[in-house]
């Protein structure tokens, strides 16, 4: 359930109780959306989506994989979304087995989770995703965003993998049940490693399931060898959200 801190009214009226079946099928490949809604205030987040060939259907619904771009990716043209990770990739043509959404925030702007977390909740309702197998993954400022969603909204999530980003480890106790794989150049000058060392260290200290890799020799673009590693695909597939 969403937190009782956002209160969210969905500018399409369709329900999220209804069965994925029975929800509008979207052609594969590439699309530009825009979401609209009313999060305490009124909130525009264009992006884009991506959604599956049709031989790769599930059983059951698609994943939802949501991509949080970097702070040079801001503004109001949304081909810069595509400028690195997944979106790179299917921007190029491939055709990931999830349903893969990139938004992209103003200039001047920052990562919200209430605005993200409204934005989830129309996804859910109008895709054929499978909210159990919701997952956040973002580099640098998208990292820092997938942190801080993560802590202000643990219950929705089956998953999230930060690249190059930065959390609070006071927000550990929230994520000890999480599924997490986070990335990191060794030499980031930019975000400096300590900042998510520091909160992957505290989720595992209380007993949680956070994996770290660190690049030894990379500095802050450690999202070129986060996202060209198939293992990270391979993850983010076999995760769904756990109980509590």
């Amino acid at each position: 359930m969403p937190s009782r801190r956002s209160v969210v009214a969905a500018m399409l009226a369709l329900s999220t109780s209804e069965p994925w079946a029975a929800r509008p099928n979207i052609d594969p490949g590439e699309h530009t959306q825009r979401f609209e809604g009313v999060v305490r205030r009124k909130v525009r987040l264009p992006y884009l989506l991506w959604m599956p060939e049709a031989g790769q259907r599930p059983a059951a619904a698609w994943p939802l994989v949501i991509f949080l771009h970097g702070s040079g990716e801001r503004g109001d043209d949304l081909a810069r979304v595509k400028a690195n990770g997944p979106p790179k990739y299917a921007g190029a043509g491939r055709r990931f087995p999830f349903v893969l959404v990139a938004p992209q925030i103003a200039a001047d702007a920052v990562w919200q989770s209430d605005a993200l977390d409204a934005l989830i909740s129309n996804l859910l309702a109008r895709l054929p995703v499978d909210p159990d197998r919701v997952l956040i993954t973002g580099l640098s400022l998208g990292g820092i965003g997938a942190w801080r969603y993560a802590m202000d909204y643990p219950q929705r999530l089956a998953g999230i993998a930060p690249v190059c980003g930065a959390g609070d480890p006071g927000g550990a106790p929230l994520l000890v049940k999480l599924p997490i794989w986070a990335f990191h150049g060794a030499r980031d000058d930019v975000v400096p490693l300590f900042t998510e060392q520091r909160v992957v260290d505290a989720v595992n200290a209380l007993g949680g399931r956070a994996k770290f890799t660190v690049y030894p020799d990379v500095g802050h673009n450690a999202w070129d060898p986060a996202y060209a590693d198939e293992a990270l695909y391979d993850w983010l597939l076999a995760q769904r959200r756990p109980r509590r």
